[in-house]
């Protein structure tokens, strides 16, 4: 484990150091955006629409029980945009796109395709791994926008159209508003933005240290999304708790 943990900072460390190449392979970014956005964007919607659905007919009943459901809306709010969405999209991203890029480098590895980059005085970090992790970068917060809003709206159908909680969706998202603030919102990006260079760098670290033919590339694209999953509930922690300190 503390193996991987230093190759991962190591490669995070090589790819900053040719950041400035970032202009050159604005090309390829542009394309792992289109991709991971693409790839991503329904499947975002319909899980973050359920989510914040869920959510309210989970607590709803529970609140209106207290004389307390007019609050769904604060509740709803600031899971979603604190907790649930970047969480969320995160996990989701590490097994749809992490995989992928885990997949695809593992295979170039295997069939000696980085060796002859190398050959033809192409940087691998350069041309495979630093557009990637600038794509993922880019989308996840994104999609995390996005997932809040979806989120927001799931929970506003569920609240008004469920007869154990009769909260209208003017009401609903009034309550909302007196909430959830534009730092609320922030803490969900910034939060979204480590996960993307967690996901990135652990799945492309995968796919450069793949051996072993086809088996090899299937143990990679498992280990990518395990430690991936496994990372970005563990930075959630420390980054909740480093959130609520500055605030």
């Amino acid at each position: 484990m503390f193996h991987q943990i230093g190759e991962i900072l190591i490669l995070g460390w090589r790819t900053l150091g040719v950041g400035g190449q970032i202009w050159k392979q604005r090309h390829k970014v542009a394309e792992q955006l289109f991709e991971i956005g693409n790839a991503s964007l329904l499947m975002s919607c319909v899980l973050s629409l359920f989510i914040g659905g869920v959510l309210a007919l989970q607590s709803g009943p529970v609140l209106a029980e207290r004389g307390l459901a007019s609050i769904i809306g604060q509740l709803v709010g600031l899971s979603m945009c604190k907790e649930l969405a970047p969480v969320m999209m995160a996990i989701l991203i590490a097994g749809r796109i992490g995989s992928a890029m885990a997949a695809e480098i593992g295979s170039m590895q295997v069939y000696q395709e980085i060796d002859a980059l190398r050959t033809m005085n192409i940087n691998p970090l350069t041309y495979l791994v630093l557009p990637r992790i600038v794509a993922i970068g880019l989308a996840l917060p994104m999609l995390v926008v996005f997932s809040i809003l979806v989120g927001w709206m799931g929970g506003a159908m569920v609240a008004s159209f469920n007869h154990e909680i009769s909260v209208p969706i003017p009401l609903y998202f009034s309550n909302l508003k007196d909430a959830v603030d534009v730092g609320d919102v922030f803490n969900g990006i910034s939060k979204s933005f480590v996960f993307a260079i967690a996901i990135g760098l652990v799945s492309c670290q995968q796919g450069l240290d793949t051996i072993g033919g086809p088996r090899g590339i299937g143990r990679s694209v498992t280990k990518a999304v395990v430690n991936s999953i496994v990372l970005i509930l563990v930075l959630d922690y420390f980054l909740t708790r480093l959130l609520l300190y500055i605030d």
